[in-house]
């Protein structure tokens, strides 16, 4: 359910403490946030390949130029102006550019960057150039490049492939309903796109998805005289599912395969990985009740199954995220990502099927694998094994499995990895520094300062929020953010506002500048005189498997109870006003936000919900099995979470937000839950944004806040 989660997490771990008396805008909290009100930064900073040299983009005049340093240089020095790119590019004979563009200087020894004729790979030492994608092909749809220099694209629903200026469509029967070379299973189970290039990039896989046996959902248009209907194929629930198979294309030869996948054709298709050798394609197959996982290996040649490497079972669910990463010096080993032992870690197995060793291990989890060093001989990972609420990176030594601590410091670490291993960029930040750059030395461990950003709220009155833990029923650590209103006097009470999500995927809880949140709308309610809390209940992200798994087949149970102990929290702060409380939160959080107005009504009294999930038959297959089953299997559990049946037992006031064009969490949860309140005689308020899909983006988010304040305003004080 990420794209559940609202675009921007509403939470925000403090600054210094209070500093002056300048008040944050609503414009400031939402919109400055991201700009003049963000802390400094290394605009695109990386390394260039193949050297323990970084860049970044920096304004000299009215001008970017991008400036160079390493671990032993003094000083920085200018590293390419536009008048030195635009030399380059007239040598090559290229037009020049009016303006800096981005570059990649780290993905191999080529400078890769748009160009007059399109993208290009410009040889920054002979000055010449491989065209990439034309200019042409860059408004199609899904464009990749191979290693080879094939371009695949999407045009007219159909999938083409293309090299030097020779394009050959390799599908003939493209549709809405017959959808090609893209995301599918609604992008859940890691999937993001739908072509994979083989190593050497003369052979392609892409996706085929039949859609044509799932029902029509209108989403209604409402910008046309008169509006127009558009539907979109919406899987709910219990219902059909759509099916896929897979393609491999030769580019060659011009010859299409289609992986035999076999039967149910209701099944998942996921984490597709070529083999080094390009001779066979590796595909996880999830059953279509999400317990049982496959990873096939098949002859790309052919489509033939060879062989099923390893089989996973689970008694809940299993969600296979990332795909097999193969040793870069041994081709016959792979590594596999699994929380079989209750948390994510990693696995090393050989081709056939057999653990060799699990490399990590313990209570925490692997949040992402970075990549090995020039050698092959490291594995660079980011996990949360100093704590769930910190980053940092580790190099896992593969030969006697070992893991190295690299990044220091209880904080949250983004880092990038020079080419060889040897050198990191460390971009970290912790709610007392909103922004600080490193370059660490792996073998050392060395520190050199890049960057030490200044506070950009020096100005405005603002203070610290406090984490703490509350515990669950079950024992498990509930991490909490609390503001104290701004001139906080411990003799007065507040009223309180609780933001919360609650649901997998997604962790709003972080010991970084902001929590990585965009925006500032906590600080301005603190501001405004609220006690403003944050929860991480048990459901959410990176807490291990049964965290997550508590909540399966009633979701919202777990996310209630540990609910009432942030309540009890709350009632045992002399200088919150308890009377006075406010619940907000969006999808799963608007979702758990109706459910707990209604299942414990009273306790807060009034709510914002938007985008909420009212009755779970009307959510996708993908998503809602996995925690729900189907509606036939467990019909008590949706009973029980159909908001719209328990609507009369709501106290206090309730808002529902919702975007018009939301083809995610459908209209038709707002709409049912709004006509069952019209038949109960029960008052709620409904707001919605015309234009807007799942997340009210752009200039109208702070329309969206100044709503959701107001509404605080108006019931709370």
């Amino acid at each position: 359910m990420k794209r559940l989660i609202l675009v921007i997490h509403l939470i925000s771990l403090g600054f210094y403490g209070l500093a002056q008396n300048k008040q944050l805008t609503m414009i400031d909290a939402m919109t400055n946030a991201r700009t003049l009100l963000a802390p400094e930064n290394r605009s695109q900073i990386q390394f260039i390949y193949g050297t323990e040299d970084y860049v970044y983009a920096k304004r000299v005049g009215n001008a970017p130029v991008w400036y160079s340093g390493n671990f032993k240089s003094q000083t920085e020095q200018p590293f390419l102006s536009l008048g030195q790119l635009n030399a380059k590019l007239a040598t090559a004979g290229l037009d020049t550019l009016k303006n800096m563009v981005m570059v990649q200087f780290n993905q191999g020894t080529d400078w890769i960057l748009s160009a007059s004729k399109g993208k290009i790979a410009l040889d920054p030492v002979k000055n010449t150039y491989r065209l990439l994608v034309e200019q042409s092909l860059l408004a199609k749809e899904n464009v990749e490049e191979s290693k080879d220099g094939y371009i695949a694209y999407l045009d007219n629903f159909n999938l083409f492939v293309a090299k030097d200026g020779d394009a050959n469509q390799v599908t003939k029967d493209g549709t809405k309903d017959i959808v090609y070379a893209s995301s599918v299973h609604r992008e859940e189970f890691g999937i993001s796109k739908g072509i994979f290039w083989s190593n050497t990039g003369k052979k392609l896989a892409f996706y085929r998805m039949d859609q044509s046996m799932v029902t029509d959902y209108p989403i209604i248009d409402w910008s046309t005289r008169p509006a127009k209907n558009v539907n979109i194929k919406y899987p709910m629930a219990g219902d059909k599912s759509h099916q896929v198979t897979l393609g491999v294309y030769n580019a060659e030869t011009k010859a299409v395969v289609y992986v035999k996948t076999g039967e149910p054709a209701e099944q998942y298709l996921t984490n597709i990985a070529w083999s080094p050798d390009d001779k066979y394609l590796y595909i996880a197959i999830v059953n279509r009740e999400q317990n049982h996982m496959k990873l096939n290996q098949y002859d790309a040649a052919t489509g033939e199954l060879t062989a099923t490497v390893f089989e996973e079972k689970d008694d809940k669910y299993i969600e296979p995220l990332v795909p097999m990463l193969f040793l870069k010096n041994d081709p016959s080993k792979f590594i596999w990502q699994s929380n079989r032992d209750g948390w994510n870690h990693l696995y090393l197995y050989d081709l056939k099927g057999r653990v060799l060793k699990q490399l990590t291990k313990g209570n925490w989890e692997i949040t992402e694998v970075k990549g090995f060093d020039g050698k092959g001989e490291q594995l660079f990972y980011t996990a949360t094994e100093e704590s769930p609420i910190t980053r940092n990176l580790y190099a896992l030594n593969i030969k006697n499995g070992k893991s190295k601590r690299i990044t220091q410091g209880f904080t949250v670490h983004n880092t990038q990895v020079s080419s060889s291993g040897n050198t990191v960029i460390d971009n970290l930040s912790s709610p007392e520094q909103p922004r600080l750059i490193n370059l660490i030395e792996t073998a050392s461990l060395k520190t050199k300062t890049l960057l030490k950003a200044a506070n950009p709220l020096a100005d405005y009155a603002t203070q610290n929020s406090t984490i703490f833990t509350i515990k669950s029923k079950t024992g498990d650590d509930l991490y909490g953010s609390l503001y104290k209103p701004v001139g906080y006097d411990s003799t007065k009470k507040y009223p309180v506002i609780v933001y919360w999500y609650g649901g997998s995927h997604a962790q709003l809880i972080l010991n970084s500048w902001n929590a990585g949140a965009g925006d500032y709308w906590f600080r301005y309610m603190a501001q405004q005189g609220y006690v403003v809390l944050t929860i991480d209940t048990r459901g959410s992200d990176n807490r291990g498997k049964a965290f997550e798994q508590s909540m399966f087949r009633r979701v919202g149970d777990v996310q209630m109870e540990d609910m009432m102990n942030a309540v009890a929290y709350l009632k045992g702060l002399p200088y919150a006003d308890t009377t006075n409380m406010g619940l907000f939160g969006w999808s799963f959080g608007g979702f758990n936000t109706v459910d707990f107005m209604l299942s414990h009504p009273g306790v807060f009294k009034a709510a914002v919900a938007g985008g909420p999930v009212i009755n779970w038959q009307f959510y996708e297959i993908m998503y809602t099995e996995r925690y729900m089953d189907t509606p036939q299997e467990n019909p008590e559990g949706y009973a029980a979470t159909y908001l719209s049946s328990k609507v009369d037992q709501l106290k206090g006031k309730l808002m529902l937000i919702h975007g018009l064009q939301d083809p995610v969490v459908v209209q038709q949860h707002s709409v049912d839950f709004v006509k069952k309140a019209v038949d109960k005689g029960v008052q709620v308020d409904y707001m919605i944004y015309p234009g807007h899909e799942h997340n009210v983006i752009g200039k109208d988010r702070v329309h969206l806040y100044q709503k959701v304040t107001d509404y605080f305003m108006q019931n709370l004080k």
